[in-house]
């Protein structure tokens, strides 16, 4: 029998992540019946390729979602808040990349290896969680299974293109004019990116961190389902073209054993252990930008706390934090 293909849109289609949803659909071999590319009016009429095809891009207009099965959402919170609804009230079934959707009760948070089962729950709105949140409980959640997880302390190292296309030329080009001995005027960041880092991601909240580093903790509650986890979470942007990188350590409710928590990793789907320290072999973005799997190495038992492990993840977070999150999301949506 001949499966059944979808009506799909991916609205901010020329972003990182849109383009990357594009890729990912294609190699995956996603259902796809007809595709419609949404963006701003500024790139309307934009010519991208899917499936050898040339795709014209179309302007977002509240009549867009007419016929449309799946929507893919990655043109941040504002556009999800007025354009999400509209989708869901023409039919489709919404996979969401913003922050929009996240801690709304009722809207699931998806990490599918993690609480792929939790999608079972959308009323057509399902929530693609914060990148770094997603790299960190795919190392995280089979070492929760083994031990289960009390809190962490993390600080994250995330590449640039976190912050899109003009943070990538932001570090390219100040690069370029440090090394020649010349100074620099900041435009995407608020500090000089180039052989610097900066210790500020997202807008700062009254507690003193920021709304980054907060989502650890809220999201991973949600999708661990922990209503009492907790994350101390230090966000830091670094001189780094793609892929984030996280240190952890945990604590956990029993004791832990490292034969048995690298072994809860290495049978992990979409994870892979690379933990030979004597030999140099540790996760680094530049081996996982482009990559599929996130990467868990440097495993040690932390030595500040009783049942306590330290770990360092790495993860392309445009796919595995977005993009092939989201597209593994709509994949487990169209069987149900």
């Amino acid at each position: 029998m001949k499966k059944p293909a979808y009506n799909v849109a991916v609205v901010g289609v020329t972003g990182a992540v849109g383009e990357e949803m594009l890729r990912v659909m294609e190699r995956r071999s996603f259902p796809v019946a007809n595709i419609k590319l949404l963006a701003s009016s500024r790139s309307a009429g934009k010519p991208l390729e899917f499936r050898g095809k040339e795709h014209a891009v179309e302007a977002l207009r509240v009549n867009s979602f007419e016929g449309v099965d799946i929507a893919f959402f990655s043109a941040g919170g504002s556009i999800s808040k007025e354009f999400v609804p509209i989708a869901v009230d023409c039919g489709a079934t919404v996979v969401d990349n913003s922050s929009a959707f996240r801690m709304h009760d009722g809207v699931p948070l998806i990490v599918p290896q993690v609480n792929g089962a939790a999608v079972s729950t959308h009323r057509r709105i399902i929530a693609n969680p914060n990148c770094t949140t997603a790299i960190t409980l795919m190392a995280l959640a089979p070492l929760h299974r083994a031990f289960g997880v009390k809190r962490i302390f993390a600080s994250s190292y995330q590449a640039v293109s976190g912050a899109g296309a003009r943070a990538i030329a932001e570090l390219r080009e100040q690069t370029k004019r440090v090394s020649g001995g010349h100074k620099v005027e900041p435009e995407v960041f608020p500090h000089q990116i180039a052989f610097n880092v900066i210790p500020h991601i997202d807008a700062f909240t009254g507690n003193g961190y920021t709304k980054e580093e907060m989502k650890m903790q809220n999201e991973g509650a949600k999708i661990l389902g922990l209503p009492g986890f907790h994350a101390s979470v230090t966000c830091v942007r670094v001189p780094v073209f793609r892929a984030h990188s996280v240190a952890v350590s945990a604590e956990f409710e029993r004791p832990v054993d490292l034969d048995a928590a690298r072994a809860a990793i290495r049978e992990f789907p979409g994870v892979e252990l690379f933990d030979d320290p004597d030999a140099n072999h540790y996760p680094m973005p530049v081996d996982c930008a482009g990559k599929d799997n996130c990467v868990v190495g440097r495993l040690r038992k932390d030595c500040a706390f009783e049942n306590g492990l330290s770990f360092w993840v790495c993860g392309d977070q445009l796919l595995r934090g977005a993009a092939l999150n989201a597209v593994e999301i709509a994949e487990l949506v169209i069987k149900l």
